[in-house]
């Protein structure tokens, strides 16, 4: 690793990198292995962005891994999905190049770098009633690894595991893992993998006053940045982007120039003002702009203040690539289906006056749960995506009345599996109940009241919903109906793995409030990931990956992975393209 210090205020490179995350080390690294000479620069004192706190999966269909697993697809398949999911959205260019390309990244990084895969063959799409629906092998995830694999120095360079989606700092992988923890007191084989797994982290811990197991977004930026600093790429931190420079403009940050190629940045690095001159270009990959408040104001339905949003994006992701790509002529695309990937949360007060803010993925899903507003009344397929629940709160919600809604379960539900943030038995609930994150209530009419919904409307809601739930049916939204509704319930309840009435009190509630994982209008590119104008024409070196890009999927939220599969794909189109390979 190369901390950046210098004594000269200009530096030289072949290609400069703005941001650690997904779609910017995967520039980094694909660059560096086909030559060129890559710094790395990133505002947060620590790698990985909004990447390393998600789940770390990646919609990759066609990938060799599927494949080796005999999940063999005709790119057809996907094609036709994405033509009937994102409609009017759809981008031909690059849907073709995010297709014919995503296979290559996976088999890139695979069989040349320090990142490695596992398959996804049980990760459905979403949308799973719509042609070319893939029910399983489209995704990749990233092999989980020990941090003492990576120099203490590279350590340090990664971002944490967001604490909400952790168990006390501890990262649970999406599979055979998590469903070993969700089994740990059914199963004896379950429950010596997850007290290993505790084990471990506790003497991490003790001996290492950090978790040394990465899964998640941690591991794929720890074999990211692993892998880039094996490829000798230079990463800096505490190093924000500040003016993008062209080969006709000045000093001065508020000239913007419409005509001339990017061929570096004003950095600004610890030691003072840097300059670094990129021979070919500059890929922008800075997170987008979910912390931008006026944005979100701008943008955001439902937010006058941009206040009124939780994003699970680091703090730093405020829009500063999308700033200086607008100085100099890019085009900021707002024409798609959505701002940003929508996710449902809930707000977690602490003791030190902390709010946390917990994405509901998991729980949604499983049987014995329901969602509802404050009218008592069901208003969505609790078991389908994320942002397909958060649109649907942002629809219920009358004009003029917060954007809200509640998830109910009984106490059955609360002991057996996670519900927010509340673990499942034998993790007890009282922190939750005392700091009023989790409402309790020994009838629903008693819970209702607590939470401000029309008690009858609740209980009118929840003996429908029992009749049909102990049958496996919902009649009202489908719920079960799909390969990813079932995959997001228990497999080992039935009929329906992801319905079940809520009949055993107490009876429990959460608020959950529109947040999201990060922002889909982002700045035109076309299919090399090269920066476009207004006009249509590109800006001679300048590229955008990730979440500084306009989202591929024009807005829509079709399958797990859609931000960082992309974000990994662009990237290694940037790459790849800055040095001459496409």
């Amino acid at each position: 690793m190369d901390t950046g210090t210098t004594s000269n205020r200009t530096v030289e490179c072949d290609l400069l990198v703005a941001g650690g995350g997904a779609g910017g080390l995967s520039a980094a690294v694909t660059a560096a292995h086909q030559g060129l000479d890559v710094i790395v620069v990133d505002k947060a004192s620590t790698l990985g962005g909004a990447t390393a706190w998600s789940g770390g999966w990646m919609w990759a269909p066609l990938n060799p891994l599927s494949r080796a697993d005999g999940i063999v697809e005709d790119v057809d398949e996907p094609r036709t999905y994405l033509k009937h999911a994102l409609g009017e959205n759809y981008d031909e260019p690059r849907v073709e190049a995010l297709l014919a390309n995503a296979p290559k990244m996976v088999d890139f990084f695979e069989n040349q770098t320090s990142l490695q895969f596992v398959s996804g063959t049980w990760i459905a799409d979403i949308l799973g009633d719509l042609p070319g629906a893939g029910t399983g092998g489209r995704s990749v995830g990233p092999k989980p690894i020990n941090a003492r694999k990576l120099r203490k120095d590279l350590r340090a360079l990664v971002r944490p595991q967001l604490y909400e989606t952790s168990f006390l700092g501890m990262g649970i992988m999406a599979g055979p893992d998590l469903q070993a923890f969700l089994h740990a007191t059914a199963d004896v084989k379950s429950f010596f993998h997850a007290a290993w797994r505790v084990a471990f982290h506790v003497w991490d811990l003790l001996t290492q006053r950090r978790g040394m197991q990465l899964v998640n977004g941690p591991a794929l930026i720890a074999r990211l940045i692993k892998s880039a600093d094996e490829a000798g790429v230079r990463m800096w931190v505490d190093s924000p982007v500040m003016q993008l420079l062209t080969d006709t403009s000045t000093d001065n940050e508020n000239d913007i120039d419409t005509d001339g190629r990017v061929t570096g940045a004003l950095v600004q690095h610890p030691s003072g003002p840097v300059t670094i001159r990129a021979r070919r270009g500059v890929v922008l990959a800075t997170g987008g702009f979910p912390r931008d408040v006026y944005r979100r104001a701008e943008f955001y339905p439902r937010t006058p203040t941009g206040r009124e949003h939780w994003t699970l994006a680091p703090a730093e992701t405020t829009g500063d690539g999308i700033t200086v790509a607008e100085r100099v002529g890019a085009a900021l695309d707002t024409s798609l289906a959505s701002p940003a990937a929508w996710c449902p949360v809930s707000l977690v007060p602490y003791r030190n006056g902390r709010v946390g803010t917990y994405p509901h993925i998991v729980d949604r899903g499983k049987p014995g749960l329901i969602a509802v507003t404050a009218t008592g009344r069901r208003f969505v397929n609790e078991a389908d995506g994320y942002y397909q629940f958060t649109t649907a709160m942002i629809d219920a919600a009358p004009e003029g009345e917060p954007v809200q809604a509640w998830l109910i379960c009984d106490h059955a539900f609360q002991r057996r599996y996670p519900f927010g943030m509340a673990k499942p038995f034998p993790v007890p609930t009282f922190p939750y109940l005392r700091n009023g994150y989790m409402k309790r209530g020994k009838t629903l009419g008693e819970l209702a009241v607590k939470c401000g919904i029309d008690p009858a409307g609740l209980e009118r809601t929840v003996a429908e919903f029992n009749t049909h739930a102990r049958l496996g049916q919902d009649p009202e939204f489908g719920r079960g109906r799909t390969v990813f509704n079932r995959g997001s319930g228990d497999k080992d309840h039935g009929p329906n793995p992801s319905l079940a009435p809520l009949e055993q009190g107490p009876f429990y509630a959460i608020r959950v409030l529109p947040g999201s994982f990060g922002t889909f209008y982002g700045l035109r590119a076309d299919a090399d990931a090269r920066v476009l104008r207004a006009d249509g024409s590109v800006i001679p070196g300048l590229y955008a990956a990730g979440s500084d890009q306009a989202n591929v999927m024009g807005g829509h939220y079709p399958s797990g992975g859609i931000n960082i599969g992309p974000a990994m794909t662009f990237g290694y189109i940037a790459g790849r393209h800055a040095a001459g390979d496409r």
